[in-house]
Formats: structure tokens, C-alpha cells, sequence
């Protein structure tokens, strides 16, 4: 094994949580950067080595990195400020620390970088995220040219579906609550792709040398439109609910209103981002040994569980005596 020690960025989020027991599994040595240990979660369980630091810190960067044998960087942000030709945070994230871990690398004599982009990336693209992507790939692609010669190989996943998602879990979320859906872009298509398949294209990409200097596409092995996405979600977690498509200048609106509140459901930027499709030009590479999973596989195992837990919810208030229907009229959220 070539590359031992893994400096993981990004890794205390939802992929990381999938890809730091794969690399254990591999026997290799973990180290996972966190501002805050609390960050961690669950990862504080696993015999890895969680690090405080600011990674947009490039002194704070390079002690995080020194001695590792390869770096993987996980850290993406889905929605920012509207700005040209994109929001300060997708700057900060997409762009600017690529650009100090790829430094860091060259000062550092590290060879190995993997790195976590977007299906549909470009510098051109409609939207501030997919611009802001496609020029964090070219300061990596850069990179991988003298003076420096990084290896680096860099994954564009469609959208990400598993247990912690905030898609499908999102969508069933919404379902629970109101009688139906509005939805933005209906008709965008997606090729939705498991995320312990993304877990296993990483770890088994770092050893690969027919992985270096490589983007590699990552989609599952169906494309479903966002409201056949949306009605899934809904009938396998038990709230399902009529799905209404929106003409395109009310979905507008509806992300003007949305985007100026916390952890918005969808911003103008997300819907600029659905006017491409976010399927792949091929299956994904065999060299990288995945075989995709298809959506209906994976995804009752998690969102059924959570209508499971629903009903004993309400049968163990009933048997206690407290109705589900206090306010006499039905619980609209079931």
C-alpha cells in the first residue's frame, strides 16, 4: 500500500461518514480534519485521529497535512450569497481551498490528491455552485501539471442518496408536513447515485494507477426526474402526497422568498443548477470496481424506518392514553 496515511478534509460530512470506515477497512491510517471535535459525530467512535483546525488557514493546513501520504478533500457548500460570478462561500470552499491544499501539497512533497467535485462542473455553467466547481477543477488540473505533477483525480457525483441524506430525507420531510408539494423544475433530471457507491470509488481509486489524472463521472444505474425523485421519497416513507410542478417564473419566486432564510429547501442558484442535467455521459469507469445500486434498494431502508418509527410513535401515545388528534381534527404531517 502505496499510500498509508489519509489526511481527510471535509470528512466530518455526509460522505465522509461512509468513506472513513472503507478506509479503515483498507487498513490505512486516518486523520480527519474538524474546527470543532464536537463536528465529528460518530466519527469520534472509529480509531481515527480527529483534528481541530481551520483548514482556510494555510498554516493550520499544512501541520494537518504534514505526514500524510494522501489527501482527500471532501468540503463542498451547496448554496451562497448571489454575487458574479459566484458568492463569497463558494469561492471560499470551491475555489480558494483547493487552490491552498493544493500548495500545501507542493510545499509539503505529498503526490496524492483526490478530490470531490460536481456532475456538470464548468466555469461557464448557469450556476454560481456548478461555476465555482469547474474553477476549483482547474486549479487542481493545474496542479497535476510541472513544476508540480500532483496526482490527482477528481469524482463528479450526481446528486447523493443514503442514510443522512438531505435530499430524499428532505423531500419525505415536506411530504409529513403539507398536503403537497410545489416543486421548482420538475422535469430536471437527476441519476442519482448511492453514496456508500461514492465511498467505495474513492478508496478504491487512491491505490489505482489507472485512477490518476483521471475526472470520473458517478451516477446510478437510472435517471428519474425530480418529481418521480419526490413521489419515491414519498410512498416509501409513508407521507406521500401530490406533486405540483411550478411554472418556471413562480419557481423563481419561490427561491427569491426561500433564499434569504436559513438552511433554505431551494435557492434561484439551486434551480440556475437544474437547468442542466445532472446524468452522466457513461456508466462509471471499471476501473474504479463500483457497481451502482439503484435507488429503490437502499432508499426504504432508511426513510421506511422513519414511517416505522412514526406509527409506534403513535400507537405507544394512544395506548398511553394521548391522542394523535389533540387538537380534534387528523394530524395533517401523516
Amino acid at each position: 500500500m502505496r499510500y498509508q496515511t489519509v489526511a481527510l478534509i471535509g470528512g466530518t460530512g455526509f460522505i465522509g461518514r461512509h468513506l472513513v470506515p472503507r478506509l479503515l477497512a483498507a487498513g490505512r491510517h486516518v486523520r480527519v480534519a474538524a474546527r470543532r471535535r464536537s463536528h465529528a459525530g460518530p466519527l469520534q467512535m472509529l480509531p481515527v485521529s480527529i483534528v481541530e483546525c481551520d483548514v482556510h488557514d494555510p498554516v493550520q493546513l499544512a501541520d494537518f497535512l504534514e505526514g500524510a501520504d494522501v489527501v482527500i478533500n471532501l468540503v463542498g457548500v451547496l448554496q451562497d450569497r448571489r454575487q458574479q460570478p459566484y458568492g463569497p462561500g463558494f469561492k471560499k470552499a470551491h475555489v480558494d481551498l483547493p487552490s491552498k491544499i493544493v500548495d500545501a501539497c507542493a510545499r509539503l512533497g505529498i503526490r496524492r490528491f483526490l478530490h470531490v467535485s460536481a456532475l456538470a462542473a464548468d466555469s461557464n455553467a448557469p450556476s454560481m455552485y456548478l461555476r465555482s466547481k469547474g474553477d476549483g477543477e482547474k486549479r487542481i488540473e493545474a496542479a497535476a501539471q510541472p513544476p508540480v505533477n500532483l496526482l490527482t483525480t477528481i469524482f463528479r457525483p450526481s446528486v447523493i442518496f443514503g442514510p443522512g441524506d438531505k435530499f430524499l430525507n428532505t423531500f419525505a420531510a415536506l411530504q409529513k408536513i403539507f398536503p403537497f408539494v410545489p416543486l421548482a423544475c420538475a422535469n430536471a433530471r437527476f441519476q442519482p447515485v448511492f453514496v456508500g457507491d461514492v465511498a467505495d470509488a474513492i478508496s478504491n481509486a487512491i491505490d489505482t494507477d489507472a485512477a490518476v489524472g483521471r475526472v470520473f463521472e458517478l451516477g446510478g444505474p437510472r435517471v428519474y426526474t425530480l418529481a418521480e425523485l419526490v413521489r419515491l421519497a414519498g410512498v416509501v416513507s409513508g407521507h406521500s402526497r401530490p406533486v405540483l410542478g411550478l411554472p418556471d417564473w413562480v419557481a423563481r419566486l419561490q427561491g427569491a422568498v426561500f433564499e434569504h432564510l436559513p438552511n433554505a429547501p431551494i435557492t434561484r442558484d439551486n434551480i440556475d443548477s437544474m437547468k442542466i442535467d445532472s446524468v452522466t455521459s457513461a456508466p462509471i469507469d471499471p476501473v474504479l470496481r463500483v457497481t451502482p445500486v439503484a435507488i429503490e434498494s437502499i432508499a426504504p431502508g432508511y426513510l421506511g424506518e422513519q414511517a416505522a418509527r412514526q406509527r409506534a410513535s403513535d400507537v405507544g401515545s394512544v395506548r398511553a392514553g394521548t391522542s394523535v388528534y389533540d387538537d380534534g381534527d387528523r394530524d395533517r404531517r401523516r
